[in-house]
Parts: C-alpha cells; sequence; structure tokens
C-alpha cells in the first residue's frame, strides 16, 4: 500500500468517505457486538486518536498494543486478556465486506469458525475446502479465508508470546475436524493494493450526476 501507508495505517485509509475500520465498526456495532479490541502496531496512535473509546458508534474499544507486529496468531494471542474466556469474533480491518455479522456462529462447537468467500484473481488456488459445513486442508471445492473468523481460546493453547502466524493453527485443528465454516457468496474485497482501495472507494461512493448548463 506505499506510499499510502508511509504515513498512515492501512486500516485509516479510507473509502466511501470513512476508514476501513469505521466500516467495521459500523457494521459490528449494527450485529449487536458492544465490547470491541482493536490490535494495533505501526502508526498505532494514530487509530486510538481515530477511534477514541467507540462511543461515537454505541460501542466501547479497549486497545492492544503490539509493540511490533506479531503477525495474525500473535497479535490475536497478545490480546487474549482483554477478549475473555468465551468465543470472540476477529475481523480483519483491511477488507470490506456486506456480511451481516449477526449471521456468525457465536458459539462454534469446535475451536473455530471461518467465514469462506470465493477466490478472488489474486488467490486462486483458496487457503482450505469447504466439506459437509467443515474447513478441510484437502479436498473440493476450495475457497479462500475472508479474515473474519470466531475462535475458542483454547485455540491458542501450547501458544508462547511473540510472533506467529495464525494459518498454522487453523490447519492443525481442520486436521482434526475441530474447524467449521461457511460460504458467504456475496461482496468482499482484501484491500491490499490501491487498486482493490480505488474499487471500493468507487463502489461505496455516490455516483456523480453531471448536469447540463441551460
Amino acid at each position: 500500500m506505499r506510499p499510502l501507508t508511509d504515513h498512515l495505517p492501512k486500516p485509516l485509509l479510507r473509502v466511501g468517505g470513512i476508514s476501513l475500520i469505521e466500516h467495521q465498526i459500523h457494521a459490528l456495532s449494527a450485529a449487536g457486538f458492544t465490547e470491541l479490541v482493536v490490535n494495533h502496531a505501526y502508526l498505532g496512535e494514530q487509530i486510538e486518536a481515530a477511534l477514541g473509546d467507540g462511543s461515537s458508534w454505541g460501542v466501547r474499544i479497549a486497545y492492544s498494543h503490539e509493540p511490533r507486529a506479531l503477525e495474525t496468531g500473535g497479535g490475536i494471542f497478545n490480546a487474549l486478556p482483554l477478549l475473555g474466556s468465551g468465543p470472540f469474533a476477529v475481523v480483519n480491518a483491511d477488507i470490506w465486506t456486506d456480511l451481516d455479522y449477526r449471521a456468525l456462529c457465536h458459539s462454534p462447537d469446535g475451536l473455530a469458525h471461518l467465514v469462506l468467500v470465493d477466490n478472488p484473481a489474486h488467490h486462486p488456488e483458496g487457503d482450505f475446502a469447504l466439506i459437509e459445513g467443515l474447513a478441510r486442508n484437502r479436498g473440493e471445492p476450495r475457497y479462500t479465508f475472508s479474515g473474519i473468523g470466531v475462535y475458542r481460546p483454547e485455540l491458542f493453547e501450547g501458544c508462547r508470546p511473540g510472533a506467529f502466524p495464525l494459518a498454522p493453527l487453523l490447519r492443525a485443528a481442520c486436521q482434526r475436524g475441530r474447524v467449521s465454516a461457511w460460504h458467504h457468496k456475496r461482496l468482499w474485497m482484501d484491500v491490499g493494493t490501491p487498486e482493490r482501495l480505488r474499487q471500493v472507494d468507487a463502489l461505496l461512493s455516490p455516483p456523480v450526476i453531471e448536469r447540463s448548463a441551460h
């Protein structure tokens, strides 16, 4: 995303007039989520200044500061003391979707519940197969992990503080049949490039109506 993120964290990039992370907060609040935890590392003080305590959206925001980027797994593990003992939802801040978060499975039978989407052009091989409601490491059809999931803290048992990815934990749990999944068939975009940022902005911005002079 450089140079756009040279002086601004990616979640604060704007589409449709507000930041990516504000879109997520609006959607989570509308779905009844009231307690949010925001992970941040790079330029995180800007995120805290922009969002405050969350009262503008009717939620309460706590912050989990990462002194250095801890990757997806390490970031969640670092935030566990703020997340409580029950299942919790995780949503990547650098995506956009029309998913209604009320549809999330709030208490998965296994260790995790993932939202999968159709494979985008930049990731045609997908991440997981979806077979009889379970995410599997092998099989067909294959879909892409959306960055939206519900996890039990037990998924992170045995982990140690530091940087580590989430994917190996999910794959190990999939191997044991402990990850359920659902296919979201509508809009989803990984806003990982300036071009995709422009696409989402165009999608969310009202059309410009040109009026002829009389």
